[in-house]
C-alpha cells in the first residue's frame, strides 16, 4: 500500500472516531432537538439503579414524613383580631359592688364642707376657652384638677356602665363617676372619629366627655351652662364677628 493511501485512510479514521465521540456527547448531555424530533434522554445504567436500591433499608416506610430540621410550627391564629369585650357584670370590688349596674351610695348624704367649697368654687376666667361656633368649654383637664383638689388621687373614678359603642362616625360609653365609694352621677360620652385608626383616641375622649358631663351634678363649672353667665362673659372678654373660609367661601 502506498504512503499516500495509508495517510487517507488514517483520516478517514479519526474522523470517524470524532464523529462517534460527537454522538455520544449528545446522547449523554440530552441537548434539544428541533421541533418534530423525539428528545433522547439519558438514563442511569442498570448497575447504578441496583446500586440506588440496595442503599435503602428493608425496613424503611416510603409513606412516612420525612422530618425536617428547619420547619417552623404554625400557631393557630385567632380571626379575629380584638379581644373579646369584658364581662362587666363579673365586676365586683373589695366591698362586693359592681358598679356597672349598682346604685350604692347615691344621694347618702353630702360630702363634707371643705369637699363641697372646692366643688363650688367659681371658674376663673382666664380658664375658660371659646370655639370658633362660640361655645365656651372648661379643658377636660381642669375638671380633673378640681376633682384631685377635692377628693384627692385615687379618690374618685369612673366606672364603665357598658360596651364601647362605635357606630359609623361616633363613638359612645356610658360611665359612672364614683367618688370616696359612692356613686355620684351617671352619663354617656361621646366622641366623633373620621378615620378607624382614631377609634382608640375617640374612646379616650369620650371617656373625658363622660367626665365633664357627670360633673355636672357636683356643680363644678356650672356657670357654662348659664345662659346669663354665658351672655356676660361673651360681652367682656370675646369679640363676635362674621369671618368667610379661605377655601370653601363658607362664613
Amino acid at each position: 500500500m502506498s504512503t499516500r493511501a495509508i495517510t487517507r485512510l488514517n483520516s478517514n479514521l479519526s474522523r470517524a472516531i470524532k464523529l462517534q465521540n460527537t454522538r455520544r456527547v449528545h446522547t449523554y448531555h440530552a441537548k434539544p432537538l428541533a421541533v418534530g424530533h423525539r428528545s433522547i434522554v439519558a438514563r442511569p445504567s442498570v448497575g447504578a439503579q441496583r446500586r440506588a436500591v440496595s442503599n435503602i433499608p428493608e425496613d424503611f416506610d416510603l409513606d412516612q414524613q420525612i422530618p425536617t430540621t428547619n420547619r417552623t410550627k404554625v400557631e393557630d391564629v385567632s380571626p379575629n383580631p380584638f379581644p373579646e369585650p369584658s364581662n362587666l357584670n363579673d365586676a365586683v370590688d373589695e366591698a362586693g359592688t359592681n358598679w356597672a349596674h349598682s346604685f350604692h351610695g347615691l344621694s347618702v348624704s353630702p360630702f363634707p364642707k371643705e369637699i363641697t367649697d372646692i366643688l363650688l368654687t367659681p371658674i376663673e376666667p382666664g380658664d375658660i376657652e371659646i370655639k370658633p361656633d362660640g361655645l365656651i368649654y372648661l379643658p377636660e383637664i381642669k375638671y380633673r384638677r378640681i376633682m384631685n383638689r377635692a377628693f384627692g388621687p385615687g379618690g374618685w373614678g369612673l366606672a364603665p356602665r357598658g360596651e364601647v359603642n362605635v357606630s359609623a362616625r361616633v363613638v359612645s360609653r356610658e360611665y359612672a363617676l364614683v367618688c370616696l365609694g359612692r356613686l355620684v352621677a351617671i352619663a354617656r360620652g361621646e366622641q366623633e372619629y373620621f378615620d378607624p385608626a382614631g377609634i382608640a383616641t375617640a374612646t379616650e375622649a369620650c371617656k373625658s366627655n363622660a367626665l365633664m358631663r357627670c360633673c355636672k351634678d357636683l356643680g363644678i363649672a356650672s356657670e357654662l351652662w348659664d345662659p346669663r353667665f354665658i351672655r356676660e362673659f361673651k360681652s367682656k372678654y370675646c369679640v363676635d364677628v362674621f369671618v368667610e373660609h379661605l377655601t370653601t367661601k363658607k362664613k
